[in-house]
């Protein structure tokens, strides 16, 4: 709904293009009068009555000598541009938005994975306990850890299948369509792989992002409205003229066209306003003012952005080797402990110890590649659509800001 609102205000903002535009060219229209009256007869009592009707084409036309036309139509192109990038942002967003939450999804569904797969090894040594203790080799303690160990790993699992059903919808409702299952990939290679980042990322790439955009076209427009405000400080020239036709009766209005016709100049400009011209200017020189101002800003938080983003990135492929290694080893160590306790040399604890240590470092394993992904997402949308440069349909018309107009 929001990408629908925002193509609706493009279409908006293109049509009022049109709207500029139209007062560059002459217009012409048309005119009728029907009049019925009574008149004195001077010098005489008398009166008379008659009719009169009068048809004719108008034809009026503003020559733009001080651009006043020209600069309210890049004012209003430039609106269009505005509008178009906001399309693009909110394209942007949606894209990011739709993709963050997917790879939330399935990293929540390896989650649910791991859980359950814990569960299974926690009963496995429960099981193993429980065989132990009932043929006297084995205590009630050990027994009694172990099932506490998979109660509390099993009651994990509810609650992540309500994220996931709570992921489902929201991915359904950013998608536009009512809520429901989301199909996907498998989960024992959803979290992979990860996208290569390229090293010595252009600048030019921050030119793409809709925000920087909107706000450089914000600037292009507050410099046209100074332009029109300077325009209206002198006089607007224009030429008019009519041809058509009267007559006392209805039907010889046609018949006697010709015999109405005129053709003029105008010249209007302003002696005193009360004020209004200057502050109409120094008010669209405060907004330009602001624009730029704005434009700054909205690079600045660009760079800022990105940068983080950047850093985040290179500092999850740290974090990720790490996890990873440790997983590793804790693996290892489950097997090994299993080992040593039915060779009767490591006692319960350790075989628990190690079970349990493995558990959430798979999960944070699994969190780090998700958060790996998401950055990944976060670098796409802060440079605008990602890092190639050639992407189709992330390049819109630009019009470049210029100087801000002077006046007198």
């Amino acid at each position: 709904h929001d990408l629908r609102a925002a193509a609706a205000r493009v279409e908006q903002a293109h049509n009022q293009i049109a709207v500029a535009r139209a007062d560059m060219f002459p217009q012409l229209s048309y005119q009728g009068q029907a009049v019925r009256e009574r008149a004195a007869i001077p010098g005489s009592p008398a009166h008379v009555t008659f009719n009169s009707f009068l048809g004719t084409f108008n034809l009026a036309w503003e020559i733009d000598v001080w651009g006043r036309i020209r600069r309210a139509t890049e004012s209003a192109r430039a609106d269009y541009l505005a509008a178009e990038a906001a399309r693009r942002g909110v394209l942007l967003t949606l894209v990011s938005d739709v993709a963050q939450a997917y790879i939330e999804l399935l990293e929540l569904d390896r989650e649910l994975e791991i859980t359950q797969g814990t569960t299974i090894t926690f009963q496995d040594t429960l099981d193993l306990f429980r065989r132990r203790y009932a043929g006297g080799i084995g205590t009630l303690l050990e027994v009694s850890r172990a099932s506490a160990a998979l109660t509390q790993a099993r009651a994990g699992i509810p609650e992540l299948e309500r994220q996931i059903v709570a992921k489902e919808n929201q991915l359904s409702i950013l998608l536009g369509r009512p809520p429901g299952d989301i199909v996907r990939r498998p989960t024992s290679d959803n979290l992979s792989p990860l996208p290569e980042v390229p090293v010595g990322l252009p600048s030019q790439l921050l030119e793409r992002r809709p925000d920087i955009q909107q706000a450089e076209q914000a600037l292009v427009a507050a410099n046209a409205d100074v332009g029109v405000a300077v325009a209206n400080f002198f006089p607007r020239l224009g030429l008019t003229g009519l041809y058509g036709g009267q007559s006392s009766e209805l039907e010889n209005v046609v018949k006697s066209a010709g015999n109405v016709w005129a053709i003029g100049g105008s010249l209007a400009g302003p002696i005193f306003q009360g004020g209004r011209l200057l502050a109409s200017y120094r008010a669209t020189s405060a907004a330009w003012d602001e624009a730029v101002e704005r434009y700054q800003q909205a690079t600045l938080q660009a760079f800022a952005e990105v940068s983080n983003t950047l850093v985040t990135h290179e500092k999850l492929k740290g974090v990720h080797a790490d996890r990873d290694e440790t997983t590793k080893a804790l693996q290892t160590s489950v097997t090994l402990s299993l080992q040593r306790y039915n060779d009767g040399i490591a006692n319960y604890f350790e075989v628990l110890e190690a079970e349990q240590q493995l558990f959430p470092a798979e999960l944070d394993l699994a969190r780090t590649q998700r958060d790996e992904l998401v950055a990944v997402v976060t670098l796409y949308r802060a440079l605008g659509g990602g890092w190639q440069l050639d992407v189709p349909g992330w390049g819109v018309a630009r019009d470049q800001p210029a100087a801000r107009e002077t006046g007198r």
